[in-house]
């Protein structure tokens, strides 16, 4: 197992278990350094490497190409498995070292291989989720600081400006892949979910494999954490590990729904089930918002239309 702690100008690895003996080193994070490891290492090594953004696309992409079996490590888990094993101590060998024995401890799946489409697409709705916050947090200083209104409305609107001209551009780059492009409309059609969660969901689903919906939950962070000890029932909670911006956007679609008076729209009657059986609101939306995720999920795997009436049915 090769461990690879990325940074910006360097990759600190540690190799365990390989056909030598084990080592580590540092190399440039760039196509030369990358080709060193290559002729380091052996092709049946799979490369254990932290999602990094920019950072740690050249690595996976070179590795990958190069026909290298190349592991996602969740940050979270990773950094409080490392915590575990080198509690005095962190450098960038620590944290490769950390990356290798966490990957021959835990069944990591393999790291996602986007197409260039799908990258600009999930980069264009990062930055359009930066903009949203930054107006939200205006609009709360607006109407909060009256004298500070006329200076605050000019900055509001341009980031209404730019957030609109971020939507054309996410259009026109949906329109680039015919798949990417019908798959988002199947979920269009989908209530409560609007272009942005659509194109969220469909970028996610093309890239990575669910063999089933809970696994598509549970990546989102939508699963319930148990915690129960001996007799002891603890409370029953949301994971909130995953993709948040998904979780964050399907929550959103939920309430969408919560609002719908459409008789025939299932999730609008799943959410007033779901209050009869005396859960609170947040709970209620939790559940159709993991109703959302399984539907989506459902009409990728099968590439099928949404239908109302298949929304409740069981997966086969």
């Amino acid at each position: 197992m090769l461990g690879i702690d990325v940074s910006k100008d360097v990759l600190a690895c540690s190799l365990l278990g390989g056909p030598s003996e084990n080592w580590h080193r540092t190399v440039p994070n760039t196509s030369a350094g990358i080709a060193q490891l290559l002729q380091a290492t052996d092709a049946a090594i799979p490369w254990v490497v932290e999602p990094t953004g920019r950072f740690s696309h050249l690595v996976v992409r070179t590795a990958q190409e190069a026909g290298r079996a190349v592991l996602q490590a969740e940050p979270k888990r990773a950094r409080a498995f490392l915590q575990s094993v080198f509690p005095r101590a962190k450098t960038d060998r620590v944290d490769s070292l950390g990356l290798a024995q966490y990957a021959q401890a835990v069944m990591l799946r393999p790291f996602p291989q986007k197409s260039e489409t799908v990258e600009q697409i999930e980069q264009l709705l990062a930055a359009r989720s930066g903009i949203g916050r930054s107006l939200s947090q205006l609009r709360q200083q607006r109407d909060s600081l009256p004298y500070a209104r006329e200076a605050l409305e000019p900055a509001i609107i341009e980031l209404k400006r730019q957030r609109a001209a971020l939507d054309q551009q996410i259009a026109e780059a949906r329109h680039q892949c015919h798949d990417l492009s019908d798959l988002t409309s199947r979920f269009m059609a989908v209530p409560g979910i609007g272009p942005v969660t659509a194109n969220a969901v469909a970028a996610c689903l093309s890239t990575r494999t669910f063999g089933h919906p809970d696994q598509f939950v549970a990546y989102i962070g939508l699963d319930i954490q148990v915690a129960d000890s001996g007799q002891r029932q603890g409370a029953r909670r949301l994971s909130k590990r995953g993709h948040a911006e998904l979780r964050r956007l399907l929550y959103l679609a939920a309430m969408a729904n919560a609002r719908s008076r459409d008789p025939k729209n299932p999730f609008a009657a799943q959410y007033a089930r779901e209050l009869e059986k005396g859960l609170t609101t947040t709970g209620a939306l939790c559940a159709v918002a993991r109703k959302l995720a399984r539907t989506c999920w459902s009409l990728h795997k099968h590439r099928t239309d949404y239908d109302p009436k298949r929304v409740n049915q069981q997966p086969g």
